[in-house]
């Protein structure tokens, strides 16, 4: 799932981000979501989070549980 509507973005999932730093390379972090930082319903690039390290980057994916 793609991280770009909010509804589906909530705290304690696990995600998959783009820092900031890293979005020439497209590395991706994976972490738990903390804050949701965007208020809009949806964001074309991807909701931004906070992460509970720290981290903020934008939702690339939402990791799926098998």
């Amino acid at each position: 799932m793609n991280g770009q509507n909010r509804s589906n973005i909530y705290a304690g999932l696990e995600v998959d981000i783009i820092l900031k730093k890293d979005q020439r390379s497209g590395k991706r972090t994976r972490g738990i979501v903390k804050d949701l930082l965007t208020s809009s319903t949806f964001h074309s690039r991807g909701i931004k989070v906070r992460l509970e390290d720290g981290q903020v980057g934008r939702v690339v994916e939402v990791v799926e549980e098998d």
